[in-house]
């Protein structure tokens, strides 16, 4: 019953953690509209969120392996309401930025700790949920964009939004804190890990890079598609505000039915070629949309897109963590092996719409989302290194 319990309390986490990115991007055409600035400025803005989720992954693996990933999901909450609190305050660039930088920090510390829990649950479970969690992820997300878009078709502020959101976080919290796994777990594997990096010296590294390497393909591609969607539809195709979100809501809603048969797909024909075919998919989807124009043709480029990159970064993470449980067990804790994933994986969740913003100042934001095509179809050389396996965990 208390896996079961700690289950839902993990879906709960990533639910909220969607949630609260999917009201976020779907305003960002109303942020950067309210304050006036370019792409480059809307671009070099959100590199601050960059800046704090890498300051925050390095501790936030530690403190997820030595207090344990449940306390610092916790504790992770409040800070997360009042970092979008802040963010509602904004009225002008550096504030905006200063509040970026925070939200990162928060966002990227909640983020690790969820996934370090959703392994040590997975484990437990003896079969691969991690597409599930990300699934629900997704579906956070949905429903934030949903909301997001309702709101900025209304001329609902954003403040007033961001209130609401922060408001709902802390009632969900609070409800769901005593269901997670006890922190004994990662305390246990933390303690291993250090009895035997004293003993013998640590090789592991150039796996979780490899590993890391595919999901800054995959995460680069997200997070500039998320990001870039809608200020494509609204400003090159000229979409009303609700008909801009409408790529990323059709995005999100395939990255949630992706996940949640990308369990399926990888238990029963590997992890690397599930996301091989998912790269092709993306790929081509995007070029077409790109290369016809038009909103029909966007949301159908954002339908494969998300489709297609969703199961990337839940077989990722899920390998990380079975490797650092399996073959480097007592060389790293798997809460650091999401973080040292992670790291390298959201350099392209964060890094990805600024480059695309800088992109755009030169040759447009239409043809700057090429890059994207060939980042995805970059994913279809991941069967080669990537340990295909049938069975489940």
């Amino acid at each position: 019953m208390n896996e079961e319990n700690a289950k839902i309390a993990v879906i709960s986490a990533f639910i909220i953690n969607g949630f609260v990115v999917g009201t976020f991007v779907s305003r960002i055409p109303d942020i950067k509209e309210n304050l006036d600035l370019s792409n480059s400025q809307m671009g070099l803005s959100l590199l601050f969120i960059a800046c704090g989720v890498f300051l925050s992954l390095r501790p936030a693996g530690k403190l997820s392996a030595y207090f344990g990933s449940r306390k610092i999901v916790n504790t992770s909450y409040p800070f997360m309401a009042l970092s979008l609190i802040l963010l509602s305050f904004a009225s002008s660039l550096w504030v905006l930025r200063i509040s970026f930088l925070i939200f990162g920090w928060i966002n990227a510390t909640h983020d690790v700790a969820m996934n370090a829990h959703g392994v040590v649950v997975e484990q437990r479970s003896k079969k691969r949920v991690m597409g599930l969690f990300h699934a629900c992820w997704s579906i956070g997300t949905l429903l934030g964009g949903l909301l997001g878009g309702l709101m900025s078709q209304r001329d609902i502020s954003f403040q007033r939004q961001e209130w609401v959101v922060a408001l709902v976080i802390l009632a969900i919290s609070i409800f769901f804190r005593t269901w997670f796994l006890s922190s004994d777990i990662d305390k246990q594997n933390r303690r291993l890990a250090e009895k035997e990096s004293s003993e013998k010296k640590s090789h592991h590294g150039r796996p979780f890079w490899i590993l890391g390497f595919f999901g800054l393909c995959a995460a680069l591609s997200e997070g500039a598609a998320g990001d870039w969607g809608g200020v494509l539809a609204r400003e090159t195709f000229r979409a009303s505000p609700f008909v801009a979100t409408l790529p990323y809501i059709v995005f999100t809603l395939t990255m949630v039915i992706g996940r949640i048969s990308g369990d399926y797909f990888a238990t029963h024909y590997g992890v690397g070629r599930s996301i091989r075919y998912g790269g092709l998919l993306a790929g081509s989807g995007l070029l077409i949309g790109l290369l016809v124009g038009g909103i029909p043709a966007i949301v159908f480029a954002w339908f494969c897109l998300g489709l297609g990159l969703s199961v990337v970064i839940p077989l990722i993470f899920s390998s990380a963590g079975e490797l650092a449980s399996t073959k480097y067990q007592g060389q790293i804790s798997p809460a650091e092996a999401i973080a040292h994933v992670s790291g390298t994986s959201y350099f392209g969740f964060v890094v990805g719409p600024p480059l695309i913003g800088f992109l755009s100042e030169a040759i447009s934001l239409r043809w700057a989302l090429l890059l994207l095509v060939a980042l995805t179809f970059a994913l279809t050389l991941a069967a080669r290194v990537v340990k295909e396996t049938k069975q489940t965990i």
